[in-house]
């Protein structure tokens, strides 16, 4: 009966580690794109760590071929942030995967430059005045685009840069279709604060 227990015992001990050597993991869930406040709240606090008066100078979507952007969400994002203390801009991104373009999966901050102010249209704006994300504005923008997408059924994939400019007296989405504004065929600006249609 002693020599019966301990052959039992390893009978036991050999059937458990059988079970969890046929336990799986579960595959990773595949990569999922982001919306743009999405985007900016991965990178934000990376940001404010390299600076703590750090403030959004621009927001841009990129357009990847896996994941696919779709309903206002890209699968990389840039964010280009300034510090008037330090006198120096940084850009950051997220991307759901590596890709071409220095694009790195998760959140990637690129070095400093010198940033001696605005220099062009284009000023820093307050974190709090991004209340509006890309799925509203797209929303809104296709709302008031009807003229350009009854002519073009199949457009461009959609775009998006977020910047604060004096023309507009908060910072404003434009939302366009093409791969860049200059080849854009239609573009429009959504208010990134009240989420208003501003014009095209």
């Amino acid at each position: 009966m002693r020599f019966c227990l301990p052959v039992v015992a390893a009978l036991i001990l050999c059937a458990c580690s059988d079970n969890t050597t046929e336990t799986k993991k579960a595959p990773p869930p595949p990569p999922q794109p982001l919306t743009g406040r999405q985007a900016f709240q991965q990178t934000y606090p990376q940001a404010h760590i390299w600076a703590t008066d750090c403030q959004p100078l621009r927001i841009r979507s990129f357009n990847l071929p896996d994941p696919k952007s779709v309903d206002g969400k890209a699968g990389a994002w840039e964010i280009m942030y300034v510090s008037q203390s330090r006198a120096m801009q940084r850009t950051f991104s997220w991307s759901a995967v590596e890709s071409e373009g220095n694009l790195h999966k998760g959140v990637y901050g690129a070095l400093e430059q010198p940033w001696h102010g605005p220099t062009g249209q284009a000023m820093p704006f307050l974190v709090q005045a991004l209340k509006i994300d890309t799925p509203q504005a797209l929303e809104t923008a296709i709302k008031n685009s009807a003229e350009f997408l009854n002519k073009n059924p199949n457009p461009p994939q959609v775009n998006f840069i977020l910047e604060y400019t004096p023309r507009y007296a908060d910072p404003a989405w434009r939302v366009f279709w093409g791969q860049s504004i200059s080849a854009a065929d239609w573009s429009v600006f959504i208010d990134a604060s009240t989420g208003a249609y501003l014009g095209r």
